[in-house]
């Protein structure tokens, strides 16, 4: 069955509708509340640090490709040249800042997405608009059918050290495969990530051995989107 014939809530499993969203509640609702101390203390510090406000605020492109503002802790300052221009990232980064980024923390804010029904715990990063219109609208409209999480299988499957094709071959994979057991699977991984600093394994892994077996390259026509092998070693 081919994603593209049937519309996005037709023959898929109830927990990607129903029980996915009410686990994102309860599990986010719990963290806020365990965590809110150190969120603050956070806060403080960022202040502290910058002078400004200790969020970073970036409208995404969400569920059914609703655009929201994604929440997340500041981890750069926003030093300008003489002409007005943001200095290049090492001179705007500060102690702190590296910190939260080196173990992911400054994406703690987003439980509050999570709670306002703007994401999900596991599922594709949200992307900025210009980063998803790249790409065929097919997929684009696939990547969007469910909502965009805090963790996914392509940020345990290579983060930011593989290409975009090869996140969003990694998306359409999830988007194909929500089940419960999945997501219990990337978020144990993502831990083992953040703990460890290394990928759990590559993105072409998944493809062989994500729950559903789902092969993935028949499906994706377009070259840039799964040239895998013709790039990289």
């Amino acid at each position: 069955m081919k994603s593209g014939n049937l519309g996005p809530e037709i023959g898929l499993p109830m927990y990607k509708f129903f029980g996915k969203r009410v686990l994102d509640v309860v599990i986010s609702l719990c963290a806020f509340i365990l965590i809110f101390p150190v969120l603050a203390i956070i806060s403080i510090m960022l202040v502290i640090n910058t002078g400004r406000s200790p969020f970073f605020l970036q409208v995404r492109v969400g569920y059914r490709g609703k655009l929201f503002r994604i929440f997340k802790f500041k981890t750069m300052t926003d030093a300008r040249n003489s002409e007005g221009h943001l200095l290049p990232d090492d001179r705007r980064s500060f102690p702190l800042g590296t910190f939260l980024r080196h173990y992911s923390l400054d994406e703690l804010p987003q439980l509050i997405n999570i709670i306002k029904g703007d994401m999900s715990l596991v599922g594709p990063r949200p992307w900025i608009p210009e980063q998803l219109a790249v790409f065929p609208e097919r997929y684009r409209t696939e990547r969007c059918s469910v909502r965009p999480g805090l963790t996914g299988m392509a940020q345990v499957y290579g983060r930011n050290g593989i290409p975009f094709y090869r996140r969003l071959c990694c998306d359409l994979v999830y988007t194909r495969n929500v089940f419960l057991f999945t997501d219990i699977r990337i978020v144990f991984q993502t831990i083992v990530r953040i703990i460890t600093r290394k990928d759990v394994q590559q993105c072409r892994d998944a493809f062989r051995n994500t729950t559903g077996s789902i092969l993935i390259k028949n499906d994706l026509s377009v070259p840039v989107v799964f040239p895998f092998g013709q790039e990289e070693s």
